[in-house]
């Protein structure tokens, strides 16, 4: 089998989905590359045997990637993009987000345990001269969020999002149309 999009995580979960409904029928060559060997039982039938391959759903892989359109403005970002620890100021804007440690305790009596969960938070601030720390990873979706509410034009967002890659605080790829 040879993927579309090449990614050593998807080529090794669809060896993995196909091993174990065939043992031993999928082995990953390279990130383009899933050899799959047919059974012997299902030789005689290799429609069937490729049909059912085709019919294992595995999700594959997606980069962490910004696309921008310049020109109408538009910004689509994955759902796995991250911005790391950085300070952020965009005209008299001021980006302020934590990520506030949080404990989860289960039910009494039941066999779960009590964890601690990040609790994303993010407030905006308008003053001339301010400049506020962003401690904790936080997704580019609830950045994008807070300066939509205040009614960042697409362009802010976009010299914004420059800034944080330059800088190696985004962790995506930017992609301009």
């Amino acid at each position: 089998m040879l993927l579309r999009n090449p990614d050593y995580n998807t080529a090794r979960s669809i060896a993995k989905a196909i091993g174990e409904k065939f043992p031993g029928a999928a082995f990953t060559v390279d990130a383009g590359t899933v050899l799959v060997i047919i059974p012997n039982d299902r030789s005689t039938n290799i429609v069937s045997f490729v049909s059912d391959i085709g019919m294992i759903e595995v999700t594959p892989d997606t980069p962490a990637r910004i696309v921008i359109n310049e020109r109408t403005g538009t910004i689509v970002a994955g759902h796995n993009v991250k911005v790391s620890t950085v300070a952020v100021t965009h005209g008299n804007l001021a980006i302020v987000t934590s990520n506030e440690p949080q404990v989860s305790q289960p039910n009494p009596f039941s066999r779960g345990k009590t964890v601690t969960v990040p609790r994303g938070q993010i407030g905006i601030v308008e003053q001339p001269h301010s400049m506020a720390v962003i401690e904790q990873t936080m997704t580019v979706g609830e950045l994008a969020g807070a300066l939509n509410k205040l009614g960042a034009a697409p362009r802010d967002l976009i010299a914004i999002f420059q800034a944080l890659k330059k800088l190696g605080a985004l962790h995506a790829e930017l992609v301009f149309m």
